[in-house]
């Protein structure tokens, strides 16, 4: 067992209390801009700037901009020039990756008999369409719509295809319930090991359907994308989410499919509450003596 440093427990009470007095005003372009110099270099730091994210946000004006550095879709290093050489070559390869598939479609129709079904099992079985609609909806062209989705996947090590990511993510989830809470883990084992991975769509839609307004998924979604406070951060909110059921769940002695029904019932979530319960979480775990795999997870 480890316990983790002084510093970083001092970070997480800081980050843990940050909605508990009224939050301020979220980014907007003109604190935005002042964060580069006048050549587009970066003149806070990218710690700066990802904190007062996970604190209060972005405006609505700034999100398209921010998210391309978030992502990976442009260097945090980078000059203003450096993004406008780098956001035409990401225009031409996605041209380029759209040419090469219609030529290609047809050979992998004749080869692949199930290639039509399967493509469109990636496109929605997984929920993919529901995720793209939001990025469609904040940047304006095609390629961005494709670079930004698929480096958003990569950033919060989700993989819908392959439930890779997704998977794992249930496995921790049920790790920490057993660390944290041990009277819930016992009653979820008794239920069967279905009961938390049933809850596999919310890492798969990334948490989508539990919110009041596209502006809430998009608060949680660029939190996600800072890596603040901690890595994994899906986790800890999926957590704080099963908590809200809990007392429902333990008094009903619910089991796999009506903790499922329970679940699908918290809708019209504040982001910024669920930002918060879960940085309580993240603060509350590393006062403890935290088991390795955990650390290792988080951290």
């Amino acid at each position: 067992m480890t316990t983790l440093s002084p510093e970083n427990s001092v970070s997480a009470r800081q980050s843990a209390s940050f909605i508990l007095v009224k939050r301020r005003p979220p980014i907007d372009k003109t604190e935005w801009d002042s964060f580069f110099d006048e050549n587009g270099h970066l003149a806070k730091s990218r710690d700066f700037i990802c904190v007062n994210i996970l604190e209060r946000g972005l405006h609505p004006f700034v999100r398209t901009e921010a998210w391309k550095f978030l992502t990976g879709y442009f260097s945090w290093q980078s000059s203003q020039d450096e993004r406008l050489t780098v956001d035409s070559m990401r225009r031409k390869n996605y041209k380029a990756l759209c040419q090469m598939y219609e030529k290609i479609q047809p050979l992998l129709e004749n080869l692949h008999r199930n290639f039509i079904e399967t493509r469109n099992n990636i496109k929605y079985q997984q929920g993919f369409h529901e995720m793209v609609m939001l990025f469609q909806l904040m940047v304006e062209h095609d390629h961005e719509t494709f670079w930004l989705f698929q480096f958003f996947l990569q950033k919060t090590e989700h993989s819908c295809v392959l439930n890779i990511g997704v998977g794992k993510n249930l496995d921790m989830l049920s790790t920490l319930i057993t660390f944290l809470d041990p009277v819930f883990a016992e009653h979820l084992k008794g239920k069967g090991a279905g009961a938390v991975q049933s809850l596999f769509p919310w890492f798969c839609l990334c948490f989508q359907r539990a919110f009041k307004s596209f502006d809430d998924v998009w608060r949680l979604w660029e939190v996600l994308l800072t890596g603040k406070p901690c890595r994994n951060f899906q986790v800890l909110v999926a957590y704080s989410m099963l908590q809200m059921v809990r007392e429902q769940v333990l008094q009903e002695s619910m089991g796999g499919d009506d903790i499922l029904l329970a679940c699908n019932k918290l809708i019209d979530l504040d982001a910024d509450e669920l930002i918060s319960a879960a940085c309580m979480v993240y603060a509350e775990l590393i006062q403890k003596d935290v088991p390795q795999t955990l650390k290792d997870f988080f951290l």
